[in-house]
């Protein structure tokens, strides 16, 4: 068991087959992803020198990877505490390039790769992710009739000082409601948590910061909320390792706030000038590994067709009518037999 504590990357869950090192190293932000490619056993294109995740069982790899993000917490009190690690510069990622990964290299065999957003209606599924959970609440609408059901979560869950009643509110607990049928959903294909392909999901939680927002990070609801949130992670957590039978990585990045990524800034007449420190350069922002690729469809495309229009131009302007045109041909025999 490993446990969170805020602005941290920490592991719910993990195999001995994914050794992570006790010790208080901070991870950067855009590197997250890259420790989930590494713990899968997949190679990542710039090496990662952190010293938290050790060498494992290449032979055995974890059967899934579990990340959830929630947003707007700097502190999560679980039930089982454990090693954390801070983050440094909490930057927005995404899990694109695992599961890019996992699809190209286990195409055939279909394995499962769910990315959802539930604040944002926002879901990805590749492989046999759409049969298990075709019955899945992903928008705003689903996920309020979701929660009246009669087998929802919240006639077993205390809400304390939480309400049905309001929008905030429930937003929260829809999220939750979505741990709890996704870990339903999956122990109906039991099979599909034992072949050979590694699995993805990715969660984003922001129902916990938008409590926040609303009633105030000291007031009761926020405080019931985070430790509900807090218990409802801990109880999906075992629910999904010990639907891999053990070999299961189940992970959490608790973030107060991500940091802005680079963008341009525009300024007002108005505004007084100030010295730009953060860009002293005017760098532009840095290329990735498709740049080249695309750069030379393009060019090498633009010279063939500049080229075609040459040699047909050419050849047009050099015709002779009298023998290269079969119209010309035809009108002068006809003119013969008349």
């Amino acid at each position: 068991f490993l446990g969170v504590c805020g602005d941290e990357f920490s592991v719910l869950r993990s195999p001995q087959s994914v050794v992570f090192r006790d010790g208080s190293w901070p991870i950067p932000g855009e590197r997250i992803p890259d420790v989930a490619a590494l713990s899968m056993g997949f190679s990542v294109e710039d090496e990662l020198s952190w010293p938290g995740l050790a060498v494992g069982d290449l032979f055995h790899r974890p059967r899934a990877t579990v990340l959830v993000t929630v947003k707007g917490v700097d502190k999560l009190t679980l039930p089982v505490k454990g090693i954390s690690y801070p983050i440094e510069n909490a930057v927005p990622f995404s899990l694109d390039s695992v599961a890019n990964a996992i699809h190209t290299l286990f195409s055939e065999e279909t394995p499962v790769v769910l990315q959802l957003a539930p604040s944002e209606e926002r879901v990805y599924m590749v492989g046999k992710a759409n049969s298990v959970f075709e019955d899945l609440s992903v928008t705003l609408r689903q996920l309020r009739n979701r929660l009246f059901q009669d087998n929802s979560i919240l006639s077993s869950l205390p809400l304390n000082s939480l309400s049905r009643n309001n929008e905030v509110d429930l937003l929260f607990l829809s999220e939750l409601q979505v741990l709890h049928d996704i870990a339903s959903l999956l122990s109906r294909h039991k099979h599909l948590a034992k072949d050979h392909s590694p699995d993805l999901y990715s969660l984003e939680l922001a129902g916990l910061e938008e409590v926040g927002k609303r009633y105030g990070e000291d007031s009761q609801q926020f405080k019931d909320a985070s430790q509900i949130l807090a218990d409802s992670l801990q109880k999906f957590a075992d629910e999904m390792f010990n639907l891999y039978s053990g070999n299961a990585v189940v992970e959490v990045v608790a973030v107060k706030a991500f940091n802005s990524p680079l963008t341009r800034k525009t300024r007002s007449i108005l505004q007084s000038s100030q010295s730009e420190t953060e860009n002293p350069y005017n760098l532009a922002y840095p290329y990735n590994y498709n740049y080249s690729v695309i750069f030379n469809i393009i060019l090498w495309m633009m010279i063939g067709l500049a080229l075609a229009v040459i040699v047909i131009s050419y050849n047009l302007w050099n015709m002779d009518p009298g023998y290269d045109s079969i119209i010309y041909r035809m009108t002068n025999q006809k003119i013969r037999m008349d």
